[in-house]
């Protein structure tokens, strides 16, 4: 069986003309599954009986089965998605007066095991399909509707989501070709219609695949940089050590050529004596000078077993003071989900232990 939340528009359309349909129809079923949230082939009502008798016998509309769903104090809401074998994938849904984010995962695991990250120590187990990503934001819409979320663009009849960040488990660059897709499925009109502006991906730096993006589907971008100088990002993110930061820096100005936004957003975990020191500070004032930017600090969120501690309120602020000084746009991020471990770099933090084991339990059972 198919599985139409994997196919694009280009997909979609090679799938209906193989068997004899109209090129049209592809457009009206991209409109049902992403506009209309459809669920079963049966509700897609203006299509023919015998184009929806094909499409009942040759495909389905499958998302990721969510094992866990949790809300947090602030609102932040966590679904942990079953997909298969033994692994499992979160999403994290963020409210704002004038917006609802989704942050959503590409990958089971990271391979790239930077040092402060709880999904890298997860180990890598696979890249996910078009339709394990774009199914995270299909569920969140539908179950947010259901569920009755108020917001001023919902009552004009958009989806909950506005905007989407590559930014939960995995490293996106690193399963180029799902990713790539499920992009196209956000920013199609027949699906769901997001501006590339809406849209941001963060990479931890792979320098061919971002100039890949560049050409295939530029989208905002977001670097995880993490250090000002080699030496230290060697450390703390491995893959520096094959695409060190003059390589990185160059491919962000390659982008932003082609960026639906002027700049780039570098994103800094904050930890504590280890990357947060005045002298870094003016340190990465000289790195990033010629590249147009923003950075975002990160206050870092422990994890169990981490060697890590989070930089102090205080030293964070003396940090971005010396960034704004030096003329950079600098901001600290509020951290959201704490209490469900939904926080930037907590993610997969429960995969590891009890979940994991529930979920090779019942992998006979979630066999498609």
């Amino acid at each position: 069986m198919i599985n139409l939340l994997d196919l694009d528009q280009a997909a979609m359309s090679a799938f209906f003309t193989e068997r004899g349909e109209k090129p049209f129809r592809a457009k009206q079923t991209l409109r049902w599954i992403h506009h209309h949230l459809a669920s079963r082939v049966e509700e897609m009502t203006d299509l023919a009986k015998t184009t929806r008798e094909m499409l009942a016998h040759d495909a389905e509309i499958r998302a990721p089965i969510v094992m866990r769903d949790s809300i947090a104090s602030d609102s932040t809401r966590k679904w942990l998605l079953d997909v298969g074998n033994g692994n499992a994938v979160d999403a994290v849904y963020i409210p704002e007066d004038d917006r609802g984010t989704l942050c959503i995962s590409s990958q089971a695991g990271c391979a790239l095991d930077c040092a402060f990250c709880a999904t890298g120590k997860q180990g890598f187990n696979r890249n996910l399909t078009p339709a394990e990503i774009i199914g995270q934001l299909w569920h969140a819409n539908r179950t947010l509707l259901a569920d009755g979320v108020s917001a001023p663009w919902v009552a004009h009849g958009r989806h909950p989501i506005t905007n989407v960040v590559m930014m939960g488990m995995g490293e996106p660059l690193a399963n180029f070709d799902n990713v790539v897709t499920a992009l196209h499925i956000m920013l199609d009109d027949n699906g769901y219609g997001l501006s590339r502006r809406r849209v941001t991906l963060s990479t931890s730096g792979l320098v061919p695949a971002l100039d890949r993006l560049r050409e295939a589907c530029p989208v905002a971008l977001a670097v995880s940089l993490h250090a000002p100088n080699d030496r230290l990002r060697d450390e703390l993110v491995p893959i520096n050590r094959k695409y060190p930061l003059s390589q990185l820096l160059d491919a962000c100005l390659r982008y932003i050529e082609r960026a639906p936004r002027d700049f780039v957003t570098f994103e800094y975990v904050m930890l504590d004596h280890i990357n947060d020191t005045p002298a870094q500070a003016r340190e990465l004032v000289a790195l990033v000078r010629d590249v147009p930017c923003k950075l975002n600090l990160i206050p870092f969120n422990p994890f169990p077993n981490t060697e890590f501690r989070t930089s102090s309120r205080t030293r964070i602020i003396a940090f971005q003071k010396i960034l704004q000084d030096a003329g950079l746009v600098a901001t600290i991020r509020k951290t959201r989900g704490d209490d469900i471990d939904a926080a930037c770099g907590q993610l997969a933090g429960q995969v590891q232990d009890k979940t994991k084991r529930r979920l090779m339990r019942l992998q006979p059972l979630n066999m498609h």
